[in-house]
């Protein structure tokens, strides 16, 4: 009985302890750098615009549906927002194409068989932390162009709209870094870009870059499950002690 316990106890702390780490890893290099060069997230938020694909549930259906809609939405804004020089530019552009966009996102959902309806919304919305290939970005507050497919209950694909990474190997599903920063330090700083760079040498280790890119060669969708990694851990665990 004494046994039982004191795994349960034993279990119990360790679930505790994952479930942190799993939380604050993507962010530690980021709260690191805030401290170490004074950056805000403000002075990198306010630089860009985040491009989401909402779809209606987490069905393997509607997932695919929304990755459908995000390979045609992006083929047609491609051209239009590549060169743009600002993000006013970018901003006159996504409102201007709107109706244009959400034509194209109905005739991809009527193509494959659904009724459902799509809306768009361009304004601020708060986010958690987020990794995109090599750029992970703090949680806060940025200006987002939104597609939501249907009650939008589903999960969602989303890159950075300017500067343009979206555009970075799309048809490959992959992200070039050295593309996706040479985009990114067009409107954001040495010290703002080292603080989202999740490949530098100085905030992470050999071993996580490596995992990182692993991570980042299949793209097609970067969905997030925060609760695949505690579960195998725990499976680990629990073999482990009833051997």
């Amino acid at each position: 009985m004494k046994k039982i316990i004191s795994i349960v106890v034993t279990i119990f702390f360790i679930v505790i302890l994952l479930v942190k780490v799993q939380g604050v890893e993507a962010a530690n290099f980021i709260s690191e750098n805030k401290m170490s060069n004074n950056v805000s997230i403000d002075d990198i938020s306010g630089k860009l615009i985040r491009f989401h694909v909402i779809a209606n549930s987490d069905s393997e259906k509607d997932q695919n549906l929304k990755l459908k809609v995000r390979d045609k939405v992006l083929e047609y804004v491609q051209p239009l927002l590549k060169d743009s020089k600002n993000i006013e530019e970018s901003r006159e552009i996504l409102n201007r194409e709107n109706e244009k966009v959400l034509e194209i996102a109905r005739e991809v959902i009527k193509e494959n068989g659904y009724d459902y309806s799509v809306e768009s919304t361009l304004d601020k919305e708060n986010f958690p932390v987020k990794t995109y290939g090599n750029i992970t970005l703090p949680q806060g507050e940025y200006e987002a162009y939104r597609i939501i497919i249907g009650t939008g209950e589903g999960q969602n694909w989303w890159c950075v709209m300017f500067p343009p990474i979206c555009f970075v190997d799309i048809t490959k599903g992959e992200v070039a870094y050295e593309e996706t920063e040479e985009e990114m330090k067009k409107v954001l700083d040495d010290e703002e870009f080292n603080m989202v760079d999740n490949t530098n040498s100085e905030n992470v280790s050999s071993e996580k870059i490596e995992e990182i890119k692993e991570v980042s060669d299949a793209l097609a969708d970067n969905t997030e499950d925060d609760n695949i990694v505690i579960k195998f851990k725990i499976e680990d665990i629990l073999k482990n002690l009833f051997k």
